[in-house]
């Protein structure tokens, strides 16, 4: 039996010039991080609730990415385009702006993510709808650097997931003993003008990043080798910066690396705000709903090549059992003191705009 067979009944994970398949082992590892350096190919989705599952692949492909994405060729039966709901709708969201902007007079967080979660009915048989359909849809018409299908069938060994990411964003990125991670803050349509907001946002966000790192880089290593750079994306023009490191002799792929790492950086500061500490508590006073896999953490780890390649789970749908089977994708903007919160619920709906339009039959207004 071919490998691709068996990840078809077993279970896969595909990102931009990895395949993997056969999941063998599970951990938590927010418990067993340890294992993440001691080898093999692992895939990571942390939900930015905290919640680390990585499992194991028996087998797995690196190759070179493909020029291009291929064309759809299955068919993708996705969620009525009405029926998408949110855990936030603009008069809520734009309340809570108005909250953060008092948190933030009263000195209490410079800077806080808030998010809403859309949702809609999908049913399907375990162990979900047709990912690979999804994938190659997003693949086509909204291409990522950090595209991802993740789908492992639940067992008595071992829970299961279901994750098809579009992300651009890079939360940590490992070759040998170089990480770096590239925060994204700032959005705005083709052709529009970064406010000042965005600017600052995308300083305080990579500030915030570089102090993150530094609990695992060897001291003086830590340089911002991309500050403030607009990058062209499907829909919108992204405002990113990127902060490279060395990891210390402590860290560099020994058993503290990834316990360390992930405790240190985890979630991501893009996607939660600064103070960190500050910001997720405002982020759980003010969101009804779970993120989840949204604005955690996806990708591979793959021990024995000392590569890793974690993106930021945002642009990223995710499928559960519930209610007979729900499709959801987030989508969010960070709230500073210079914050217009009409505008910030436009900002969010032009993250989303796109992608819902292309799971859903026709498009919505989020």
């Amino acid at each position: 039996m071919d490998w691709r067979d068996d990840a078809r009944r077993l279970g896969s994970a595909e990102f931009r010039g990895l395949s993997a398949a056969s999941p063998v082992e599970h951990i938590d590892a927010a418990v067993d991080g340890h294992r993440l350096a001691e080898g093999g190919l692992w895939v990571l989705v942390g939900t930015f609730e905290g919640r680390l599952d990585a499992w194991r692949f028996a087998r797995a492909e690196h190759r070179a990415p493909a020029a291009a994405p291929p064309a759809p060729h299955r068919r993708w039966d996705g969620p009525v385009a009405s029926e998408w709901s949110t855990s936030l709708d603009e008069d809520a969201y734009v309340a809570g702006v108005r909250a953060i902007r008092q948190d933030i007079r009263a000195g209490d967080v410079y800077q806080v993510n808030l998010c809403r979660v859309l949702s809609a009915p999908l049913r399907a048989e375990a162990p979900g709808p047709d990912a690979v359909a999804l994938s190659d849809r997003l693949s086509h018409g909204n291409p990522a650097r950090y595209a991802a299908r993740i789908v492992i069938p639940e067992t008595d060994a071992m829970p299961g997931a279901w994750v098809v990411s579009a992300s651009p964003e890079s939360y940590l990125s490992v070759t040998g003993a170089v990480l770096s991670s590239a925060p994204i803050k700032g959005t705005v349509a083709p052709g529009g003008r970064m406010l000042d907001k965005d600017v600052a946002e995308n300083v305080m966000i990579t500030d915030l990043v570089r102090n993150d790192l530094s609990h695992v880089a060897q001291p003086g290593s830590i340089e911002v080798t991309e500050l403030l750079a607009e990058h062209p994306h499907p829909g919108l023009v992204h405002l990113q910066s990127t902060v490279k490191a060395r990891l210390d002799g402590v860290h560099d792929w020994t058993d503290q690396m990834w316990p360390d790492l992930l405790a240190g950086t985890f979630p991501p500061g893009s996607v939660s705000g600064a103070p960190k500490s500050s910001a997720l508590r405002i982020i759980a006073r003010e969101e009804p709903e779970p993120r989840g896999p949204y604005c955690g953490a996806i990708g591979w780890i793959d021990a024995d090549a000392r590569r890793a390649e974690l993106a930021v789970g945002i642009r990223t749908f995710w499928w559960d059992a519930t209610e007979g089977g729900t499709l959801r994708f987030g989508t969010g903007a960070g709230i500073t003191w210079g914050s217009d919160p009409r505008g910030e619920w436009e900002e969010t709906a032009l993250k989303a705009r796109r992608l819902i339009a292309l799971a859903s039959a026709d498009t919505m207004s989020p």
